[in-house]
């Protein structure tokens, strides 16, 4: 008996862990989806200046709580700040003009974001189960 059940669940564990990623990934993507057209459609109703920009002036720096005024506190572009399902953070790790994208993600927040460039990625090191960096969803 004991060993019947140790046979199921080598079998059952990885199967269930492996959907439990598989989730993940497409929680992650629609979270990046969703975060994007939300930013486009904010651009679009600012004169194409995309949240993050104080008083919506793009000579200053951006800053996560003025993107988070802007997108939701104020606005109702977002219900609230989608979080990252990796690693269950809704922080934005915000770029300046000018300074250039990181090339790969450590972690540390829910998502990276530079409003110049309107590029949000989710912040995730690795590859999901088809071998792509989360990074470049």
């Amino acid at each position: 008996m004991v060993a019947i059940l140790g046979i199921l669940a080598a079998v059952v564990i990885p199967e269930f862990q492996s959907h439990s990623q598989e989730a993940k990934e497409a929680a992650a993507k629609d979270n990046l989806r969703i975060l994007r057209q939300q930013i486009e459609f904010y651009a679009t109703r600012n004169n194409d200046i995309p949240p993050g920009y104080p008083l919506n002036d793009t000579s200053l720096d951006p800053l996560q709580g003025v993107f988070k005024i802007q997108m939701v506190n104020t606005s109702g572009y977002l219900s609230e700040l989608p979080i990252n399902p990796f690693n269950d953070k809704a922080t934005l790790r915000m770029i300046a003009n000018g300074d250039p994208f990181p090339t790969d993600a450590n972690g540390e927040y829910g998502w990276i974001y530079q409003p110049q460039t309107k590029t949000i990625k989710l912040d995730w090191p690795g590859t999901d189960t088809e071998g792509i960096r989360y990074f470049d969803y």
